[in-house]
């Protein structure tokens, strides 16, 4: 990624707002709320607990190491200064291999929402789920191998129009529908927001769910260089963002939750199955087509957002590691092409998962639960290196620092990695949806596990073998 230029950054520095703005894109996504919204009235407990013990510190750990460590290569850079260039080359590993898993559980989301307006029966049919998400991965791919202003493009077009617009509608309707008097399928009072249950519960196990909503806050401190003042813009713009984030999934997951009962929901058409009873409601019967269309936007924009991110930094790492490997030489249009096609190639590969589970739900969890697992994984990583950078270069920290000084960081850190590794731990317990299969799915859920944190070795290795045989 190309630094700003000086010039640049003084004309046009990045306020508290505009940074807010950017962190709660990046991270903000609709297709989490038919997961969330089977967490029912409990989901305001959830939300509010997971907001504390992980969203906000990854947004401020992030914001300390942007602004402190602000060398290029982002998670790769931090945790390479920190625990050396392996472990570096491990955590952005994990952050990119993470992302080609997740994937397809956006895209189910996608091919549900269309399937719901051509045939809803579809939306549980596994061959036309994994059809609509090879088609489209490859089609995002295409238009990020056109080059980043290509990508840019669809990426602004998809947020304004496939996130915001249905984010608020949502949003509006389960306003409207509360305010009108109708039935609701929760009990919104107060004591009934803690879960009840114990950790076996469904809900407990929908918790990695909630967290991977939260993923990303890392993502948009690469602008640390172009905000003004970040020692006081950071701590209010992540503050700010946190809260757009928390009230929008959280507001969106229950205008679901209340107006469609828990059984009925459905992972990757919870979104439509919504919007129909709403729509239904009021005899709004038209617009149904047109808020479909949205999501699907929306879909392809959020896959788009983050397609390339990821890949670059892959790219850079193994650039760092092996000068002129061939998965790191970006194409003409400067975007690693040959990784993007072997990217594609590996979603297309993952997403056969659908037809190796009985049903959508259960394979929808299992990936979620593999990403969730690889991404905290990261995030273990990410806050031991905050932890250990504030050591090793305290006489140069100059930028924003987390209030506290030594405990501040070891508590903000700690209490991030504790969530992460919980939520890494929850990620082995079965959802209900996998009664019957338990052993199939907790088979595959840890081959997976072993194969994807294999993989990064096994290349390491094969590219230290191509160098030694070189020189």
């Amino acid at each position: 990624m190309s630094r700003p230029s000086t010039a640049s950054k003084l004309a046009k520095p990045l306020g508290v707002f505009s940074l807010a703005m950017i962190t709660a894109g990046s991270v903000d996504s609709i297709r989490n709320l038919p997961a969330t919204a089977l967490f029912g009235s409990s989901l305001i407990f959830f939300f509010l607990i997971a907001a504390l013990l992980f969203l906000l510190p990854s947004a401020l750990v992030s914001a300390e190491l942007a602004s402190t460590h602000p060398r290029e290569g982002g998670v790769y850079a931090w945790v390479a200064d920190a625990f050396g260039e392996r472990m570096g080359y491990l955590a952005v590993w994990f952050q990119w291999i993470e992302n080609v898993i997740w994937y397809p559980t956006i895209l189910s989301f996608l091919a549900g929402t269309i399937a719901y307006l051509v045939s809803p029966h579809l939306a549980s049919n596994p061959y036309f789920l994994v059809g609509v998400i090879v088609l489209s991965f490859w089609a995002v791919t295409i238009v990020n191998l056109l080059g980043i202003n290509a990508s840019a493009m669809v990426a602004n077009l998809c947020s304004i129009f496939g996130l915001l617009l249905p984010m608020a509608v949502i949003i509006a309707l389960g306003v409207s529908w509360l305010c009108s008097g109708h039935l609701s399928q929760i009990d919104l009072s107060p004591h009934h927001w803690l879960p009840h249950g114990g950790i076996e519960h469904t809900m407990w196990v929908a918790l990695t769910g909630v967290m991977m909503s939260f993923c990303g806050m890392e993502i948009a401190t690469v602008h640390s260089r172009d905000v003004h003042s970040p020692n006081r813009a950071y701590p209010k713009a992540m503050l700010l963002a946190t809260v757009i984030i928390v009230v929008t999934l959280m507001c969106g997951s229950l205008s679901i939750a209340i107006v469609l009962p828990h059984e009925k929901i459905s992972l990757v058409a919870g979104i439509m199955q919504a919007f129909d009873a709403f729509f239904s409601s009021y005899h709004w019967h038209g617009i149904l087509p047109l808020m479909g269309l949205t999501l699907v936007v929306g879909g392809l924009g959020s896959v788009n957002n983050w397609v390339i991110a990821p890949a670059r930094g892959i790219a850079f790492a193994l650039a760092k590691n092996a000068p002129g490997h061939y998965l790191s030489v970006e194409s003409k249009r400067g975007v690693p092409a040959r990784l993007l096609v072997i990217q594609a190639l590996i979603v297309s590969a993952v997403s056969t998962v659908f037809l190796l589970l009985p049903s959508v739900n259960t394979s929808y969890w299992l990936l979620t639960a593999l990403s969730a697992q690889l991404y905290m994984t990261m995030y273990l990583l990410l806050f031991a290196a905050a932890i250990t950078l504030r050591y090793k270069r305290l006489e140069r920290l100059d930028g924003f620092i987390i209030p506290g000084g030594k405990w501040g960081i070891w508590i903000v850190a700690g209490v991030g990695w504790l969530a992460s590794l919980l939520t890494w731990l929850v990620g082995f317990i079965p959802p209900a949806e996998a009664a019957g299969g338990v052993f199939h799915y907790e088979t595959l859920l840890i081959i997976g596990l072993i194969v994807m944190s294999l993989l990064p070795f096994l290349l390491l290795r094969r590219v230290s073998h191509r160098l030694e045989s070189s020189s």
